[in-house]
């Protein structure tokens, strides 16, 4: 009997243990999910940025801004729309076919690869619209920097228009008059929207605040934690007639430089001043717009709900 009563004690002993470990797993597994999850920062779409302070003199909770850069942007990575390496392993695709003024990309680069993204470029000409698609088979979202003259052809645009259809992000960016030749070829196919115009920039904007044209958009994710930004140097103005796109950016000359599409499950963002990229970097902004652009462009809520990878 007493042997029984020992080895029935064991085995309630093992049990316990066997739950406390599978409860333990359990619970490690869901937190593991919970932080996989968390891709954007808690501040998103904010652009002023405050948190909680205790007030030691009072003992009372106030809220502060969070400490800025020289111009006036919250100051910190953990102010980006993503949390940094959110999108490891994924890969932007980039059309650079324009890189004339020492323009190589390396600007940009750096500062996706915070978030995780890696950078495959193909340099002043595009590849085979066979190798295109195979790149695309790999990435989440595609970069095309117009030149001057127009260097893809209706067989690039089917691939480009397959990949956008299917929810992968697509940012097509060109600048003053010529250059957006094809950026308007492959915006006209996809969207129905041109660029044009030749106007000078070169100013530091703020926030489009009671719809006053000019400035940045408050409260998009991509504006997250920006108050400001740098316009580029001579800009091209979107041309909107059918109302499709949400502006993002007005030039001081409150012409529309910059905006978004998202319909029907699709993200595009059309640019018109691609000089951000590689002129004044260091201004207003530029870095964390880039980076807020890209997770933007990942559409992680429609491919989230469907338990899909990037």
């Amino acid at each position: 009997m007493e042997k029984n009563a020992q080895n029935l004690h064991s085995r309630k002993n093992f049990t316990l243990y066997i739950t406390f470990v599978l409860a333990f797993i359990m619970i490690f597994l869901l937190l593991i999910g919970k932080m996989s999850a968390q891709v954007y920062n808690k501040c998103a779409a904010q652009n002023a940025i405050y948190e909680e302070s205790l007030d030691s003199r009072t003992g009372h909770v106030r809220k502060v801004k969070v400490e800025t850069d020289r111009y006036g942007n919250a100051q910190g990575n953990q102010y980006d729309l993503a949390v940094d390496l959110a999108f490891q392993g994924e890969t932007i695709v980039v059309l650079h076919l324009y890189t004339g003024e020492g323009f190589d990309f390396s600007l940009p680069k750096t500062a996706l690869k915070e978030k995780g993204f890696s950078v495959y470029r193909y340099i002043n000409n595009p590849p085979s619209p066979e190798e295109l698609e195979k790149s695309l088979n790999k990435a989440c979202q595609l970069w095309i920097i117009s030149s001057y003259v127009q260097k893809l052809n209706e067989e690039h645009l089917k691939v480009i228009k397959k990949f956008f259809d299917s929810g992968k992000g697509v940012y097509i960016w060109g600048d003053n008059e010529p250059y957006y030749a094809d950026a308007n070829y492959v915006s006209d196919y996809l969207i129905g929207v041109k660029m044009y115009g030749n106007l000078p920039g070169n100013v530091v904007v703020g926030l489009n605040e009671k719809n006053k044209k000019v400035g940045l958009t408050p409260g998009h994710l991509i504006t997250t934690g920006l108050e400001y930004v740098y316009e580029g140097i001579t800009i091209a103005t979107l041309q909107d007639k059918q109302q499709l796109l949400e502006p993002l950016i007005y030039g001081h000359e409150k012409n529309m430089v910059c905006a978004t599409y998202e319909q029907d499950g699709k993200r595009l963002i059309l640019d018109g001043g691609f000089t951000r990229l590689y002129v004044s970097w260091d201004n207003a902004g530029t870095g964390r717009y880039v980076k807020n652009a890209a997770a933007w462009l990942v559409n992680y809520e429609r491919f989230a709900k469907k338990d899909e990878k990037f």
